[in-house]
């Protein structure tokens, strides 16, 4: 796609304060299907009721997309148990050590973090949809070598490439899903990916659970291969649905744009609504293409430098906020130490005094809770609201472990002795990943695909993914001596991560519910709407925005 040129008339023109006969449309009158670009477009009721009265073909198309949330949980899930099989510490016994334990969960994640650097530019170039190809081929090679590893290298280097196809394919799904929802139904929709993320945790959990009393390798080997069958699915079965239109119009293929969102809309070309959303994403498009190569002149469109100069724009002081967002909801997930349950919870709930066989069943019903949450999140987010759940659900993070933190100070090494706060802490920790269940795991997935414009989302959700695969990896590593060092004041050191989440949300979230990816823009405050409809009102002008359904984007 040629990206439409500014002289410099054309920037003297778009100056926010510059406004006159432009803004106000009397000389040069805009469509009113791009003027809407920030409006609703109503394709009928919001929650679960509105996506199955759009009838199975969005649903089925966001079901196959969270598949990669689903292939990351049942990686994640399925370290649980094995971690403590002695069946595994025979082949593998260098995974027996603290440092080898915690190594080996934590490879998987620094494997996540690489991939989400390269992978933006595989989603931009050749589609989200090849993306998730390679992604699931990735994830395969990985989770092959595992399966069949007979020492310690062959395991971690499986993880390692097992990490690449995982990180990417949680990076590639929630953008997919983002990009082809209706307005109305994004939130409900992007929470699935947690719904899957926490279904794929739960499933591979009892996996391994009912295969702990195999006397053979075959104890871990078999939960190990099963992770295959999700990314095989969803390699294979996501080539037969819809580009995204929004990268098609990218691509300057406007006729498949507007015709991949007539089969995800299942309505006609001339619908009012189809038409209002699709002039909004070829404006938007033509929108961020213009002010690109405004920001970054004679740089080579798919160069590695504008690569690094889009990089770097999304820390520039107009967009610094989005990605605070963006970018904080992943880092605060992590730091509220989900993962520091899931990857241990069966030596956290034997630390609380249960025995060795009740740490396993509390483990898996622990999981179950998330899914609780995750459930009323995905009924009532479109209600509810981002904000609010961000700003609650860090508060009631930090109550869960601010009384867990009390309990453990008090009580730890005399749980014998005191079997009612033991089982209070059980409690409280159920508390705990329900309200996290509820929040901060849909938030994570839901909420940095909706704060990014066009030109920089493939960008700025790589950054928001590829902190959740840092942050996660620091936890994965450093809570096993934590935990030995510091016992309680670890979970004080949550706490404190909590109360700094509530602050964060309340000065940096806005509400993005019920918006349009292009409406977001005026939710930051960030000048950028008016800017905009300055932009577009020139590219209209110079025949450069499409009108009545045609586009001369090439």
């Amino acid at each position: 796609m040629s990206a439409p040129k500014l002289n410099a008339t054309d920037e003297d023109d778009i100056k926010v304060e510059d406004r006159g006969a432009m803004t106000s449309g009397a000389e040069y009158p805009l469509d009113q299907s791009v003027t809407k670009l920030a409006g609703d477009v109503a394709y009928g009721r919001n929650g679960v009721r509105g996506i199955f009265s759009s009838g199975p073909y969005i649903l089925s198309t966001a079901l196959l997309a969270s598949l990669g949330g689903f292939s990351f949980g049942y990686d994640q899930g399925v370290i649980s148990i094995i971690n403590v099989l002695p069946q595994f510490h025979a082949v593998i016994p260098r995974a027996a050590t603290a440092f080898g334990k915690s190594f080996m969960t934590a490879m998987l994640l620094l494997g996540c973090f690489v991939g989400c650097w390269f992978f933006p530019y595989i989603m931009d170039r050749w589609s989200r949809k090849t993306a998730l190809l390679v992604s699931a081929i990735l994830f395969n090679i990985g989770g092959i070598m595992m399966t069949a590893a007979h020492d310690y290298g062959t395991l971690v280097a499986g993880r390692a490439i097992g990490g690449l196809g995982t990180g990417t394919l949680a990076l590639g799904a929630p953008m997919y899903i983002s990009e082809v929802s209706p307005p109305n139904l994004r939130g409900t929709l992007l929470v699935l990916e947690s719904v899957s993320i926490v279904s794929g945790v739960i499933i591979s959990y009892w996996i391994s659970y009912a295969c702990k009393d195999i006397q053979s390798s075959a104890a871990w080997r078999v939960p190990f291969g099963l992770q295959l069958v999700s990314a095989t699915i969803l390699g294979t079965m996501i080539q037969f649905y819809p580009y995204s239109p929004r990268w098609l119009a990218m691509k300057g293929r406007t006729a498949e744009s507007l015709a991949s969102l007539c089969k995800l809309r299942r309505l006609p070309e001339c619908d009012e609504r189809v038409q209002t959303e699709y002039h909004g994403i070829l404006a938007e498009v033509a929108f961020q293409t213009a002010v690109q190569e405004r920001r970054h002149p004679g740089l080579q469109p798919g160069g590695l430098k504008l690569e690094l100069a889009l990089w770097a724009d999304l820390f520039h002081k107009k967009r610094w906020r989005r990605t605070a967002a963006g970018a904080g909801v992943m880092f605060f997930q992590q730091f509220q130490g989900v993962n520091a349950f899931i990857y241990y919870a069966p030596t956290l709930f034997r630390n609380i005094g249960q025995s060795e066989e009740m740490s396993l069943i509390l483990s898996g019903v622990f999981n179950c809770f998330q899914l609780v949450g995750v459930v009323i999140a995905f009924a009532l987010i479109d209600s509810w609201g981002r904000r609010p759940l961000a700003i609650y659900g860090a508060l009631g993070n930090m109550g869960c472990y601010l009384i867990i933190s009390a309990l453990v100070g008090t009580y730890a090494g005399n749980w014998d002795n005191n079997e009612s706060a033991g089982w209070a802490c059980v409690a409280f920790a159920f508390l705990f990943i329900t309200i996290f269940g509820a929040s901060y795991s849909p938030l994570g997935w839901s909420l940095p695909p909706e704060v990014f414009p066009v030109s920089i989302r493939s960008k700025g959700v790589g950054l928001a993914v590829a902190t959740t695969w840092l942050s996660n990896f620091v936890i994965g590593i450093a809570v096993p001596p934590m935990f030995e060092q510091i016992g309680y004041g670890t979970y004080v050191f949550f706490t404190i991560f909590c109360a700094m989440a509530a602050v964060w949300a309340f000065f940096l979230v806005p509400e993005t519910k019920g918006k349009t990816l292009e409406q977001v823009d005026d939710a930051f405050n960030d000048n950028t709407g008016e800017e905009e409809q300055q932009v577009m009102q020139m590219l209209a002008n110079q025949g450069r925005l499409g009108m009545n359904g045609q586009s001369p984007v090439k």
